[in-house]
This record gives C-alpha cells, structure tokens and sequence, in this order.
C-alpha cells in the first residue's frame, strides 16, 4: 500500500506526531489496510461496530437509510479523515448509518481496543493521538450544530441563506464552491431536488445568486 504518512501528518489526528512517529504509531495499532470502490459501503447500517477509521485518499458520503430503502446524505467526509469514534465511545453495539464510498477510497481499519486502551509500550505519541481525538470530536460537535441551524430555518430560501451565508464566511469572499451536488444538496438541507432547484432558480432571476454547478456567487444583499 502506499505511504500516506505524509498526507496524515497535516491531519487534525496527528497534530504534533513526527512521521517517523505516524508509521510506527500503525504498526503499534496493528491496523489493516483496505481499498473501496465508489459505491461500495466502508460501513453499513446495523452492522456490528468492530472498527475505527482513517479514510486515507478519497471521500465518502454517511447516509441514513428509512425502512421504504431511501437514502437521505448526512455528511461527506473529505480524505483524510477519521470517522466512527463516536460508536466506540458511547459503546454502541450497531451502526445507526451507512458509509459509502463517493470514489475508489483507501481506509485503515483499527480495532478500537488497541486504539483507545494504553499503549503497552507506553509510546508518548499514542497519547498525543488520544489527545487529538477530543478536539476532533468537538469540532464534529460544531458541524452537526451548523447543520441543525441550516435545517431548523422555516424555508428553503432561508435555509439555503443560512448555509451559503456560512460558505461565504468560511472563504471570506462571495464566491465560493460547495462541496455538495444538487441532490447531495438537497440531502443536506432536507428539502426535495426539485423545490432546492426552482428555489435556487428564483434567487437567480431576482439577482441574488449566480452559480454555475458547484461554484456559487452572492450578489447582494438577501432579505
């Protein structure tokens, strides 16, 4: 497999880890390595929960599957990236969502016991990747409070104020691109394709917004 330790050493889980330090670090954690095609799912729902994980190259979309088998798009996750720590630390026994890979993605699967319990070689970065740990789950914690903003407003048009206001904020600039497509989109803020599209069609016409696919433009001020 190739060596990502340099991609992983500017991530948020390895801040202050040497990479000579990130490689030793996987073989203290005993990880497997496994390579996903798009589509394919790195979790499904209701699966047994036996791993933790590092999406090394690629994205993946969660999704929450209804009992009528559709799917509605949680959030995408950006390589690289560590995701499922949260079942391991509430001690859930199953998966309440799936994962799917958006393209071919590589991902290290880690048992949670090796991962979480200390180190019997008391190895100092392990303690430091614990550390990290703590300050991603507080920053998810923020993400999904975005997310319930953007969705708790009464309208479409508010709700897409509400995040291009935040993807604006985030660029500083009134052009920005959006990481999601029109459905993805539509997911997120749960509302129907069509309506987010007339809608998005009308903040255009009345020269609030101009877009060209993903990429995004606010032109003045939106009451």
């Amino acid at each position: 497999m190739k060596d990502f330790s340099p991609v992983l050493q500017g991530n948020r889980l390895f801040d202050g880890i040497a990479e000579a330090d990130i490689k030793q670090l996987f073989d203290c954690l005993q990880t497997k390595a496994a390579v996903y095609k798009k589509g394919s799912f790195i979790v499904r729902v209701k699966s047994p929960v036996r791993f933790v994980y590092i999406l090394l190259s690629g994205s993946a979309h969660i999704v929450e599957d209804d009992f009528w088998g559709n799917q509605t798009l949680v959030e995408t996750l950006q390589a690289p990236v560590f995701f499922g720590e949260a079942y391991v630390l509430s001690r859930a026994k199953e998966h309440l969502v799936s994962v799917m890979a958006a393209e071919d993605s590589n991902v290290l699967l880690i048992d949670p016991d090796r991962f979480f319990n200390a180190c019997p070689k008391a190895c100092a970065f392990h303690g430091k990747l614990l550390q990290n740990v703590g300050a991603i789950l507080s920053t998810k914690v923020v993400l999904l409070t975005q997310k319930l903003i953007h969705i708790s407003q009464r309208s479409i048009r508010r709700k897409l104020i509400s995040y291009f206001s935040m993807c604006a904020a985030q660029e500083k600039s009134d052009s920005f691109t959006i990481l999601y497509s029109r459905q993805q989109l539509a997911d997120y803020l749960c509302v129907e394709r069509t309506a987010l599209a007339h809608e998005l069609a009308r903040m255009r016409d009345e020269g609030l917004i101009s877009y060209e696919k993903k990429q995004f433009r606010l032109l003045k001020a939106i009451p």
